[in-house]
């Protein structure tokens, strides 16, 4: 009998495409489906709850997949961390309803933007942090988020508008800015995202901390629904799915 499999997935993006399957390009759905097939000899397509770009890393990413042949998990587990490159990791494994699906059963999903704010940044950091050098001004950074938290159109805030076939708009439901040290973190929460929407939410409070922007710009930018470059996108190598909630 058919049995649906959830799982929480660690993995460091530095040396894939992404999550999502691609022609000629390795990402981390292709190497966790070649786990399990030759775990399990069955041939199973992995739906995640969300896809990350090149270079990007997830601290939990959720995906399910279904098997005919019953498996206990824990044996499952400890199985498919032996097969899987060093840099994916399964960190849970649980049997759910049949209806559970990794995308359309989340309510949220948490990303977190780390940055190193400091001249040099610690060589062991480079691939997990993205490196501002200029002094960022924490207190504008923090103004600016207020303004973008909540409902809204964000067109202003998606790399590729065509690709939002179910429109624009998402409930923003945190957007804070955290200082320790020389590490800023930029922690953005809600429903679902659109296409490099955290990046270009953090690409433009860089912008505001560097002095470029002040933070009443977000509200122009936002009520304006065109992407302009006063948004830049970050850089994939600050980004985590840091959780994502049922």
């Amino acid at each position: 009998m058919t049995k649906r499999y959830k799982i929480s997935i660690a993995y460091d993006g530095s040396e894939y495409a992404g999550w999502q399957i691609q022609p000629d390009n390795m990402t981390v759905q292709e190497q966790l489906e070649k786990a399990i097939e030759q775990l399990t000899n069955e041939k199973v397509k992995i739906h995640g709850s969300g896809r990350t770009d090149q270079g990007v890393h997830a601290r939990r990413q959720v995906a399910h997949f279904d098997l005919e042949k019953p498996f206990k998990t824990g044996v499952l587990k400890k199985a498919l961390n032996a097969i899987l490159p060093a840099d994916i990791r399964v960190m849970k494994i649980d049997i759910v309803y049949s209806s559970f699906h990794a995308r359309r059963s989340a309510v949220s999903k948490e990303y977190r933007y780390f940055i190193w704010n400091a001249e040099i940044v610690p060589p062991f950091l480079r691939k997990y942090r993205t490196h501002v050098r200029k002094k960022l001004d924490i207190a504008a950074m923090r103004k600016a988020a207020v303004h973008l938290r909540g409902r809204h159109d964000f067109a202003s805030f998606t790399a590729n508008t065509r690709k939002e076939i179910d429109g624009k708009v998402r409930n923003l439901m945190k957007l804070t800015v955290t200082k320790r040290g020389s590490e800023i973190i930029i922690a953005a929460k809600s429903e679902g995202f659109l296409y490099k929407m955290v990046r270009s939410l953090a690409g433009f409070l860089i912008r505001v901390g560097e002095g470029a922007l002040s933070p009443d710009d977000a509200l122009s930018i936002l009520y304006s629904k065109l992407r302009t470059a006063k948004v830049p996108t970050a850089h994939p190598e600050g980004l985590f799915l840091w959780r994502v909630d049922y």
